[in-house]
């Protein structure tokens, strides 16, 4: 996620977007002149632009936001074959950096969610804000949020914004959905803010009534959890031995899922006196941030979504990677096939 600036003039001209937490980020990545390093969210290029400032490292860029990867190709051409940019899932890191031609990089930074050219752009169909398309696809292909909210049972879409949104209220919502969908197609954002206005009161102060629902809708149909989840396996197995990991994440669902991967891969543990000893997989990551690195207050004056950020990172040791199953970090919901398949 990324703010709006004139910044420093570096590697394709000037930093128009900073990222959220953009320095702490680039500290724990611990450049090194000649290294290769993944952004797995290229976004503006907020990251990108800091690693190139460094000489002689090299970046490979993702995005599945076919619009972000076009916008980058200015920085492309500046970066002089210093940069690749793929239009790919972050999900796939590993297997992208390998047919770029690296076996092992050093280094892996993820901004998590949502970009804020998405976000302010109307037609893409995520903000509540801005009357648009209720659309919210990353990709532009597959399902969109309208079609999960004109085709989910009223049990499924309760479940999916109680899960992904901690919203209380989600039965209640639901229900309001399924009435107003009987009457006449959900086609737009102002329309689904209205019905979930109408259900949820806010009192002055708190967040807009919709925030919980549009952030519900939105990580489902783009199943960012889960493709969270598969690209922390996939920094695993492409970091060499010294490379980091670093991770900003938005809500507490995505910082839950970075705490758990890095906690499990670093424990030591075996076991109790009062139980065998239990053979665990050596420590592939050694925890750098024992506490989640939050932003400042001169940087949430700057950009208020930095409010909830929150950064941690890992070092990756030489130990094999593990060969956990990442589907143990996520919650329990029906596939978004399941759900669009029958409307009961």
């Amino acid at each position: 996620m990324t703010a709006g600036s004139g910044g420093p003039v570096v590697a394709g001209g000037p930093a128009l977007h900073i990222p959220v937490l953009g320095r702490p980020a680039i500290q724990f990545l611990n450049l090194r002149a000649g290294g290769v390093y993944i952004d797995g969210t290229f976004g503006a290029g907020g990251y990108t632009r800091a690693i190139l400032a460094t000489p002689g490292t090299r970046v490979i860029g993702i995005d599945r936001d076919r619009t972000a990867i076009a916008l980058g190709a200015d920085l492309v051409e500046a970066a002089q074959g210093r940069l690749t940019l793929i239009e790919d899932r972050f999900s796939n890191l590993d297997a992208v950096a390998r047919e770029a031609g690296y076996e092992a990089v050093d280094g892996v930074v993820l901004d998590v969610g949502v970009s804020s050219m998405q976000i302010d752009t109307a037609e893409r169909g995520f903000s509540f804000r801005l009357e648009g398309p209720l659309d919210m696809r990353m990709e532009r292909e597959g399902a969109s949020a309208a079609d999960v909210v004109n085709k989910a049972s009223e049990r499924d879409l309760a479940s999916i914004i109680f899960a992904l949104g901690e919203e209380k209220f989600s039965r209640a919502i639901a229900r309001a959905i399924v009435k107003a969908r009987g009457e006449a197609p959900i086609a737009t954002t102002r329309a689904l803010a209205d019905i979930v206005g109408s259900v949820v009161r806010a009192r002055p102060g708190d967040i807009h009534p919709a925030t919980r629902t549009f952030q519900a809708l939105r990580i489902f149909v783009n199943d960012e959890l889960g493709e969270l989840a598969a690209a922390l396996a996939a920094a695993e197995n492409i970091l060499k031995p010294g490379g980091r990991l670093v991770v900003v994440s938005f809500h507490s669902l995505e910082d839950r899922i970075v705490k758990s991967f890095l906690a499990a891969r670093s424990e030591t543990r075996g076991g109790s006196r009062h139980a065998p000893e239990v053979k665990r997989a050596a420590p592939s990551f050694t925890v750098l941030t024992k506490r989640p690195v939050v932003a400042e207050e001169d940087e949430i004056a700057k950009n208020p979504r930095a409010r909830s950020a929150k950064l941690r990172a890992g070092e990756r040791t030489e130990a094999p990677a593990h060969r956990g199953d990442i589907d143990a970090l996520l919650p329990r919901l029906p596939a978004l096939a399941a759900v669009l398949k029958e409307r009961r």
